[in-house]
C-alpha cells in the first residue's frame, strides 16, 4: 500500500542545461508539493535499487529518463517507474508521458505553408524518435498540401567530438546543396538551427528571406540570441513532468500501466525572426499579408486590406485566390486564431480581453470562430496545452 508520503526517486540528468530535463523535474515538483512527496534526486537509482534498503529509505516510485538497466531492475522488484525520455532504449518496458512529437510536425508545417512556402526540407537525427514522428508528420502535412519534403539527416551526437561537428556541417552544406530557394526547413534541435544559420549566411542566402526556419523546442537561450531569433515549438515540458506524477501516483495506488504512452499536445509555435516573411511572388500579396499580420488585433475586413495596397477588393481577392488559395478573409481568421491560441496557451488572461486583443470583439464570437475552425472551445484548448498549476 502507497504511504501517506511516498518517496520517489528522480533520474532526470539535471546536469544538462535543457527544458526536457529541469522544466520535467519542475512539474513533478509542483505534483510532489501538492500530494506531499519526498523527492530524491538519484541519477543511479538502478544501483540504490540493487542496496539492501530500509523500510524508511526505500523508494516507492521512479520517474526516469529510463535506461535499460533502470527498467529491469525496477521490473524485477514490482517498483512502479514512468518513462519520460521518447527515445529511451527502454521504452517498450515502462509506461511514458511523452511530447506528442506528431503535433509538433504538423505545427511546423502548417507553419510554414501558412507563410506561403512551397517548397520544403527537414534536418533532424534519424536515432530520435521524436524527431523521426515530427518529420513523417511535417512531411505528409506538407504532402496533402500538394508539395514535396526533402528530408536529410545529421548525426545525433554532434558535438560530442571535432570530427562528429564537422561531419554535421558537410552533412548539413550537403542537404542544402539540393534546396532551391525560397524553402521552409524544420531543424529537430536549436544548435543545428543555429548551424543553418551560419551555413546560409557563407552562401548570401538570407533568413527568412531564402531559407524560413523552424527549430527545435524552443530553448530560449538558443533561440533568441544572436539574430535572427529561431521560430521553435513550445512544449510546456513542466506539464510532462506534472502528467508524469499524476501517472504515477495511479500506478502506486495499483491502477493497470496504460497500454500506450501518454501524449502530452504542444503548446504551439513560438514565432521569431527566422520565419518573419512570406514567400509569395505576388508583391501586393505579401503586402496585404504584411498588414493582416499588424493589424489583425482590430476590426478590420477585406476592404480595409484593399484599401490598405491600393487595390479593389474583388481584385484583391483573385490575387489571394490564385497564390494562396484561400480569400482575404480566411487569412485573417487564420492570423487571429494563431494569435489566439498563443494567449491562451502562454498567458492566464480571460477570455475577453483575449477576444478583443484579437479582433474578435467578443466572447461569443470567438467560442464561435475558434470552435468551427480548431474543433474545440478557446477554454478547453486552453485546458489541454496550458501549464498545470498548484493550489
Amino acid at each position: 500500500m502507497k504511504p501517506a508520503h511516498p518517496r520517489v526517486a528522480l533520474v532526470l540528468d539535471l546536469q544538462w542545461p535543457y527544458k526536457r530535463h529541469s522544466e520535467i523535474f519542475v512539474g513533478i515538483q509542483r505534483y510532489a508539493v501538492e500530494r506531499g512527496w519526498e523527492t530524491i534526486i538519484d541519477e543511479f537509482a538502478h544501483d540504490t535499487l540493487r542496496r539492501k534498503q530500509t523500510a524508511a529509505h526505500r523508494y516507492h516510485g521512479v520517474i526516469a529518463r529510463a535506461n535499460l538497466s533502470l527498467a529491469r531492475t525496477a521490473l524485477a522488484r514490482s517498483l512502479p517507474v514512468v518513462n519520460v525520455w521518447p527515445s529511451s532504449p527502454a521504452r517498450n518496458l515502462l509506461p511514458a508521458v511523452v511530447p506528442d512529437s506528431r503535433v509538433s510536425g504538423r505545427l511546423a508545417a502548417e507553419h510554414l505553408l501558412a507563410r506561403g512556402f512551397r517548397t520544403f526540407a527537414t534536418l533532424t537525427s534519424p536515432k530520435n524518435v521524436d524527431n523521426e514522428l515530427e518529420v513523417r508528420e511535417f512531411a505528409e502535412v506538407v504532402r496533402q498540401a500538394g508539395f514535396d519534403c526533402r528530408s536529410a539527416y545529421i548525426p545525433q551526437d554532434y558535438s560530442g567530438s571535432v570530427a562528429n561537428w564537422r561531419k554535421t556541417e558537410h552533412m548539413t552544406v550537403r542537404a542544402m546543396n539540393q534546396w532551391t530557394p525560397p524553402i521552409g526547413v524544420y531543424v529537430g534541435q536549436e544548435v543545428c538551427g543555429r548551424l543553418l544559420v551560419q551555413l546560409c549566411q557563407q552562401r548570401g542566402w538570407k533568413v527568412p528571406g531564402d531559407v524560413a526556419i523552424v527549430a527545435g523546442k524552443n530553448q530560449e537561450i538558443l533561440c533568441e540570441q544572436p539574430r535572427p531569433s529561431l521560430t521553435s515549438i513550445e512544449i510546456g515540458y513542466d506539464r510532462i513532468g506534472y502528467a508524469a506524477a499524476e501517472l504515477l501516483d495511479r500506478l502506486m495506488d495499483g491502477e493497470a500501466p496504460p497500454a500506450e504512452p501518454i501524449r502530452i499536445v504542444p503548446q504551439g509555435v513560438v514565432v521569431r525572426e527566422s520565419t518573419d516573411f512570406f514567400a509569395v511572388d505576388d508583391a501586393v500579396v505579401a503586402a496585404a499579408l504584411a498588414f493582416i499580420a499588424s493589424h489583425s488585433h482590430r476590426r478590420i475586413g477585406p476592404d480595409d486590406v484593399a484599401r490598405a495596397v491600393n487595390q479593389e477588393t474583388r481584385t484583391l481577392h483573385n490575387y489571394f485566390r490564385k497564390t494562396l488559395n484561400r480569400p482575404i478573409a480566411a487569412e485573417i481568421r487564420r492570423v487571429r486564431i494563431e494569435r489566439a491560441k498563443r494567449e491562451l496557451t502562454q498567458s492566464d488572461r480571460g477570455l475577453a480581453g483575449i477576444a478583443r486583443d484579437c479582433g474578435f470583439g467578443n466572447i461569443q464570437r470567438l467560442y464561435e470562430v475558434f470552435r468551427r475552425e480548431v474543433g474545440l472551445g478557446p477554454r478547453e484548448y486552453r485546458e489541454q496545452r496550458q501549464v498545470k498549476r498548484g493550489s
